[in-house]
Parts: C-alpha cells; structure tokens; sequence
C-alpha cells in the first residue's frame, strides 16, 4: 500500500496541472464520503465513551510528556491546544508551537498544557493511525523537493474535517467526538478536579481550523465541566454559529498580513455585520469577542503566528510576539 501511495506521488511529479487536477477530484470524493468516517465512528461507541454519562473520575494513561516545571497541587487551568489544517498529528507541533506552549507552561504556574488533541479526527486519531490511507498521508508529509508540495491532500483532507465541524447535520457528532478527546486528555495530563477548589478553567487556544472545532466542542464541554470556557484564536477561521453561547469570551488574534482568515469573513453569512441576531454578532455585541492585532504575521509560515525567525532588524521572533499578545490578555490569574 505504501508503493501505491509513493508511485501516485511519482507521477504527480511530471506537472502541476496533474496536482491540481488529482486535487479537485480527491475534493470532490472526500466532500461526498468525510461524514462517513464520523457516523461510523458515533455508531461504535457506547453511550459513556462518548460523553452522554461522562465519568470525569476514570483513570486515564499519563501524558508520556514530563512538564518541565514543577506544579503546585493547585492546578486550576487548562490549555487545550488544536492546530491547523496543515498539521499531520497532534505530536507534531512545530519547534514554535512548542516554545509558545512550555513558556505558558512557565508562566502560568497554575495551568498546564493538553497537546495531543487531534481536532480533525472524532476519534482523536493522527493520519498515520489510519489503516487505509496512511501510506499516502505519511508519504505526503515525508516528501523532499517538488514532492514536498503533495501537503495539499492533507490540507484538503483536514478541510473537510472543519466543514464537519460546522455542518449543522453532522457537526453534533463531530463536535462531541473532539469534546470528548479534550475531556480525556485533560484527564490524561492532570486529573479534572470533580470539586475544584477555586473556579477552573479551561482555555482553548486554536489556530486555523482548529478554532472551528474548538468552538465546536464547547457546547459540550460546557454540559460536563463547571468551568469558565475561553477560546484563544490565533489567526483561527469559524463559521460563527458554534460555541458563541456555551463560551464566556472570544479572543481573536489577527496579523495584518494573514489573509487567510479574511475567508471566514466572507464565506460565512453569520460572520456578516447584517446578520444581527448571529451568535457571533450577538457576542461582538455583548461585549464577549475581542479582536487583537498582533503585528507583521502572516497566517504561517517562518513569518506566521508560530515562526521562530526574527522580525525585521529586531531581536523578538513572530511566536515571541504572539506569545506576548496572549500574555496580555486578562484571562490569567493575578497569582501567577
């Protein structure tokens, strides 16, 4: 299987209007057959896996990632982290979504990091654990030279993932899938206090798509967590509707060179100033959606939201500005 993937890549290699065209037509398939996956994922689980009687006290494997701080006992916060489109698997964080997430971990001395969520699969399950097509997809993100290009079917593939998300049909399904996956590997890196001390919270930061599925999940996690529910987007695309009544506030960051996320903007009617009664606009107006710029970012990229090159003659990189930005957000403890 793992030929058949290479030799298809092989032949992309003779011209670009190949690649565009096996690109429209893996489009078109993945758009008729993408629920699929996700209904027969819902039809296997029982009722407790899928969070309908959540037990927030079973025992759960340890995240194998060692924090690298000590903690205080009291841990009363959360950073979820969802990744974009472009991403293969959730233990695959570029070298700068890692830096920005261990010095929050610094910093916030409270809180910890969940980083394993894989926000475009229900089951939680990276590309490469997918039996059928996970030659084609590890081939893809392996690639050299030209080759390296054939990223696209991953980023087609995690598009359709993001139109699930926001699909009001299976959207549910989805939605409660990822909730679910939060839910256990917050588990996972610290138990979820059943009776928390002091208020927990529950903070998630998306970028790209990984902000649609954020706000996706958090209807859910709104039902099963006595949490204060945030959702950081940075440079994120949603469509709007989902999440905007579950969550107390929406933090938009935005570079004045990504052009990406202007999108969602105009592809999504409840994103449209005219749609007053949106959740989104009815957010915006209630005082539950803040837009920040950011500066020079682009939407990724060695200059993106994470790129750890330099920003001009200066010595601050572009994930030690968006990490600043986040910092100055009033959404952390006055204890840290």
């Amino acid at each position: 299987m793992r030929k058949i993937g290479e030799q298809i890549l092989q032949w992309l290699q003779s011209g670009t209007l190949k690649l565009l065209l096996l690109a429209g037509i893996i489009l078109l398939v993945w758009g008729t057959v993408a629920p699929v996956g996700t209904l027969v994922w819902w039809l296997s689980k029982s009722s407790e896996s899928l969070g309908i009687k959540k037990n927030l006290t079973k025992k759960l494997p340890r995240d194998n990632r060692s924090l690298q701080v000590d903690k205080s006992e009291n841990i009363d916060c959360y950073i979820v982290f969802l990744p974009g489109v472009g991403d293969f698997s959730a233990n695959e964080l570029t070298p700068g979504e890692e830096f920005f997430l261990d010095k929050l971990e610094q910093i916030h001395r409270n809180c910890v990091t969940v980083r394993d969520v894989f926000p475009y699969s229900a089951a939680n399950e990276s590309l490469g654990g997918q039996r059928l097509l996970a030659p084609l997809w590890s081939a893809s993100e392996k690639a050299d030279g030209w080759l390296s290009n054939t990223d696209v079917l991953i980023k087609i593939r995690n598009l359709w993932r993001f139109a699930i998300s926001a699909d009001d049909r299976y959207g549910q399904i989805y939605n409660l899938g990822i909730a679910n996956a939060i839910v256990d590997r917050m588990n996972a890196v610290y138990p979820v206090p059943k009776y928390p001390k002091q208020g927990l919270k529950v903070i998630l930061v998306g970028t790209s798509g990984g902000v649609q599925v954020a706000l996706g999940a958090t209807t859910y996690l709104d039902r099963w967590l006595d949490a204060q529910l945030i959702v950081v987007s940075i440079g994120g695309d949603f469509d709007g509707e989902k999440g905007f009544d579950a969550v107390e506030h929406v933090y938009q960051l935005v570079g004045r060179r990504d052009w990406i996320e202007d999108i969602s903007q105009i592809v999504f009617a409840s994103r449209w100033a005219i749609t007053v009664g949106s959740p989104f606009n009815q957010a915006r107006r209630q005082g539950r959606y803040t837009l920040v710029k950011t500066g020079p970012h682009a939407h990724s990229g060695s200059q993106g939201y994470f790129g750890t090159t330099t920003i001009g003659q200066s010595q601050t990189t572009y994930v030690e500005l968006t990490l600043k930005k986040v910092n100055q957000l009033p959404i952390w403890s006055v204890m840290n």
